[in-house]
Formats: structure tokens, C-alpha cells, sequence
């Protein structure tokens, strides 16, 4: 029979779609209770201070879900942020995130990470808030990867953020005055303007 601590644990983790870090267990006063449900194997540990139901559904996808909440002031960028768009046949081997130049990187030990470190202005633009097995995930918004992948084109293969550019404007109908606009931010206009004219 369930304790009214064991379920108010598995109510809490129900409403999070089975999901949440230690710190959102601990702030809600269920630290106690969710010892006890380890042991009893009805919660199980997914990665270092993450905690999800042994009964709950699997996610939809839990690199992205995972890296959101340990890593909650960084934004899913670059090849990542392509293939949650879907305009790349990339298939990214780490999660890319975008932090704050000068700020801490959380350590991640699952899924595997890779940062980023953007300017202030860069890394405020074109933030989108997208959710994702019930929780909610920070992507840049296609037309500002597109100018992230130019930026760090050095780093990802010059020829990704050019594919991209084509999908976008192609098969997604991304405005290039919208690309243009984040290309200003990420001062590599002048490397993407001429593929938007042949484009065009």
C-alpha cells in the first residue's frame, strides 16, 4: 500500500511526465519519500541528480529533455537546434548548447555535451521555447542557427550551415530578410548574403 509521501512523490514526478532533478524533488519537500521509492524500485536514477518513474513512458527525446534541465540557462544550438528543426541529415553525437560567454558550463555526464560560448547579444537573440515530453525546452529558432552555423562554421564543417540555408529557405520558407537580421547579430552577413542571392 502506498504511503501518502510515496505518492505524493509519484504524483509530483506524474505532473513533470515522470521526470525532474533532485533540486525540483527537494524544493517540493520529497527528498525522504523518494529514497524509499528507489527502494522499492518504483523511481528509478536516470543520470547523476535526475530521477523518473520505473512505470513512466519512455521520451520522445530525452537527450534534449535531460541537457534542458541540467543545464536550465542554456539554449540547444547549432546542429542540435538543425535537427530538432529538421534541416539537417546530421545526426548529432553530443547535444549542442549555447551558454553565456564567461559563464559556468554545468557538467553533463549523459547525454554527451558540447558548449558554446556565445556574446551577450548573440546568445539573448532568437530564443524559442518549444515543449517537449512536458517539458519546456530553450531552441534557437531556425533563422538564427542558420547565422550560428555560419559563425562557427570553423568548428561544425563549413558545409552544414550552407545545406541548412538551402532547407530553410526551401523547404521551411524562412525569410532571408529573417536570416539576414540574425546574420547582423552574429556579424557573418557578409559570409551568408551571397549564398541568399543565388538563392533567391
Amino acid at each position: 500500500m502506498k504511503t501518502k509521501k510515496s505518492a505524493t512523490l509519484t504524483n509530483f514526478l506524474k505532473e513533470r511526465h515522470g521526470i525532474a532533478s533532485y533540486s525540483e524533488i527537494r524544493k517540493a519537500g520529497l527528498a525522504t519519500p523518494l529514497r524509499a521509492s528507489q527502494r522499492s524500485g518504483k523511481v528509478e536514477k536516470v543520470n547523476r541528480g535526475l530521477y523518473k518513474l520505473s512505470s513512466g513512458k519512455g521520451l520522445s527525446n530525452p537527450d534534449l529533455v535531460v541537457a534542458s534541465i541540467k543545464a536550465p540557462r542554456a539554449v540547444v544550438c547549432l546542429i542540435s537546434a538543425l535537427s530538432f528543426h529538421r534541416a539537417t541529415d546530421q545526426i548529432p553525437h553530443e547535444v549542442h548548447l549555447a551558454i553565456p560567454r564567461g559563464s559556468w558550463a554545468n557538467r553533463i555526464d549523459h547525454p554527451p555535451v558540447r558548449y558554446y560560448n556565445f556574446s551577450k547579444k548573440a546568445y539573448e537573440a532568437g530564443i524559442e521555447e518549444h515543449e517537449i515530453d512536458g517539458r519546456k525546452v530553450r531552441v534557437y529558432s531556425l533563422a538564427k542557427t542558420i547565422a550560428d552555423c555560419f559563425k562557427f562554421r570553423l568548428r561544425i564543417g563549413e558545409n552544414i550551415g550552407l545545406e541548412a540555408l538551402k532547407a530553410a529557405v526551401a523547404e521551411h520558407h524562412i525569410s532571408p530578410n529573417d536570416i539576414m537580421r540574425y546574420a547582423k547579430i552574429c556579424r557573418v552577413e557578409k559570409s551568408i548574403k551571397p549564398y541568399l542571392k543565388t538563392l533567391s
